[in-house]
């Protein structure tokens, strides 16, 4: 029988469930996905940095465990919760179980939660911040050190220790990705367009990064608040300069535009989920995308040689920029979505015919 475990809200508010994963006690930030499929993804998602992560499906674990979906090569989130776990998995693709895994990864879970009350305190509250424990008796001081917790370092702690190179079959473009917390398929989407691709530091300097003279530079993904990253940002606005075909996905795209003056702000409850509706304005036409943000853009703070390409069909905020005064673009949702969808796949096309115009 598994241990009762339990869920402190910063607010007080507790939630009994049954322990799975590692057996430890953790504080974060607690976010919600409504993803359907994709929970290997979710998992290995550096962007969930510090954060303790509901699953809104009813249902987790039951394809087991795929190394070859995973989006780096470990966990970075604090915690993680489901309404019920899958203890026999079933795919031809299975290699483990997910409470296996957890176990081995040092990620402590709760099931047994009811995960829809969960997600409905977040959405009229806001994110909270909580703690996974094993008593729920929670003393005020306890209730003060939760509400006081705060996500720092995130970049630091999971961008890559060394530049990696990756090489196309035929590669005719040279990018380099910055990685502020990449998923691998960014990569992968990269070299089978084409592109051989170095992975570098996020705190890689500018003048390092046009000595490797690259066709482009991808920004990538990444976990906290943008506006944590003022080195990063002084050295994006060195790159801007040099007019390189920029292409930026999430944190890359909010790191972008504040190169460029603009200002970014922290979401109620942020987008998180695999069919959040993206609005192209030039065209009119509603893309669902994957998205995992808990801070935007703010739209009326794009500079004047940027403009807003896309925004949330569900609260209009800012998803995406393109810039006028320099062969650059970015959006906040994430066209390299695995499991999917992959609707905004042809952006990183986009990114290849903006290289090759720039040669």
């Amino acid at each position: 029988m598994s241990r009762t475990a339990y869920l402190i809200l910063e607010n007080g508010t507790v939630f009994e469930g049954k322990a799975f994963g590692a057996e430890k006690e953790t504080t974060g930030e607690l976010v919600f996905t409504t993803a359907m499929t994709g929970y290997l993804e979710t998992l290995t998602d550096p962007s969930y940095f510090g954060q303790v992560v509901i699953q809104t499906f009813p249902l987790i674990g039951n394809y087991g465990v795929i190394p070859a979906d995973f989006e780096s090569d470990a966990p970075s989130l604090r915690g993680y919760i489901v309404r019920e776990w899958c203890q026999v998995p079933s795919n031809f693709r299975c290699e483990g179980d997910l409470d296996t895994f957890l176990k081995n990864s040092g990620i402590p879970g709760i099931c047994g939660i009811d995960t829809r009350a969960l997600t409905r305190i977040v959405r009229e509250y806001g994110v909270l911040n909580c703690k996974i424990s094993y008593s729920a008796d929670v003393t005020a001081q306890e209730l003060e050190e939760i509400k006081n917790y705060r996500v720092t370092d995130a970049v630091e702690n999971t961008t890559t220790d060394e530049k990696k190179e990756f090489k196309a079959e035929s590669g005719k473009l040279d990018v380099v990705l910055m990685d502020f917390g990449a998923k691998h398929n960014i990569g992968r989407e990269l070299v089978k367009r084409g592109c051989n691709v170095t992975v570098v530091p996020a705190h890689t300097t500018a003048d390092e990064i046009i000595a490797m003279n690259p066709d482009g530079i991808m920004l990538s993904n990444g976990p906290g608040d943008p506006d944590d990253n003022k080195q990063i940002i002084a050295e994006l606005k060195k790159l801007c300069d040099r007019k390189i075909p920029i292409f930026g996905i999430c944190l890359g795209h909010q790191l972008l535009a504040l190169s460029q003056g603009a200002k970014t702000e922290k979401l109620k409850y942020g987008h998180r989920g695999a069919n959040q509706p993206a609005k192209e304005l030039a065209t009119g036409r509603v893309y669902i995308t994957s998205q995992n943000h808990g801070y935007a853009v703010v739209s009326d703070s794009v500079p004047s040689n940027g403009k807003v390409s896309f925004v949330n069909g569900n609260d209009n905020t800012c998803e995406g920029v393109e810039y006028t005064n320099m062969p650059a673009f970015s959006v906040q949702f994430h066209p390299e979505a695995c499991g999917g969808p992959q609707d905004t796949a042809f952006l990183f096309d986009r990114f290849i015919k903006l290289m090759n115009d720039n040669k």
